[in-house]
């Protein structure tokens, strides 16, 4: 039996006590099955940013459940001591700017990652190697992070996240600083990592040009959670 890469039930957060209490969210159900991409919308103050960090164990839930591959990661309370480890190790972030170190190279920027868990310099550069040729940037592998350009950089920045191998990505607003074409090459990047991967993906976006190739969508309205099927528009083959 395959276990969805994340199911999230009932999950809860509130913030302050007594009549100043705002809840942020209200009792949330998702899943997300291993190499889907699934878009995450709502306004301002919707309890996006909230429910992101939550399921990357940034801050505390108030209550519910998550569940990583079908071990439990939350359960009315964490189940890993070491969230900090949990971070490297199972979850990949990408934001809306790189966030690159800017005095290493593009390889050194994914090989620090596999370092940092343990592996050795030759396997951590090995993985950096194979994932700059996967998203066709290995001719940059030497670049220094300011000689690259905004769209190079965010394929770094990709290859960080997914470093690690980790069953799921949290995209927070990955396509925000793009021009739409770029924005547009940025997803279909994640839809062919997550295929080749089989990780899931979930992408928090404002962006109305992406939300037509999501085939599903999750949306937060005043911190309820509501499912929706998407478009899925397939992508333009790239001319």
């Amino acid at each position: 039996m395959t276990h969805p890469a994340i199911l999230v039930e009932n999950l809860s957060k509130t913030y302050g006590k007594g009549g100043s209490a705002v809840q942020a969210l209200k009792d949330a159900s998702m899943q997300v099955q291993p190499g889907e991409v699934v878009g995450l919308l709502g306004p301002s103050g919707s309890g996006k940013t909230t429910l992101l960090q939550c399921l990357g164990a940034i801050i505390d839930p108030s209550g519910g459940r998550i569940t990583l591959g079908g071990e439990a990661l939350f359960a009315n309370g964490w189940q890993y001591s070491d969230r900090r480890a949990l971070r490297r190790d199972r979850i990949g972030f990408i934001f809306q700017r790189p966030y690159l170190i800017p005095f290493m190279d593009a390889t050194e920027n994914i090989a620090i990652l596999p370092m940092l868990q343990g592996q050795s310099n030759r396997q951590a550069y090995a993985r950096a190697d194979e994932l700059l040729a996967m998203l066709d940037i290995s001719e940059r592998a030497a670049a220094r992070i300011e000689q690259l350009s905004g769209g190079e950089q965010q394929r770094v920045a990709i290859a960080r996240a997914l470093a690690n191998r980790p069953p799921i990505i949290l995209a927070d607003e990955p396509t925000a600083p793009l021009d739409s074409q770029r924005a547009m090459s940025v997803m279909r990047l994640l839809h062919q990592m997550a295929a080749q991967s089989k990780t899931a993906i979930i992408v928090v976006t404002h962006d109305e040009n992406i939300i037509p190739v999501f085939k599903r969508l999750y949306r937060l309205r005043d911190g309820v959670l509501h499912e929706e099927v998407g478009e899925g528009r397939p992508f333009e083959t790239p001319a």
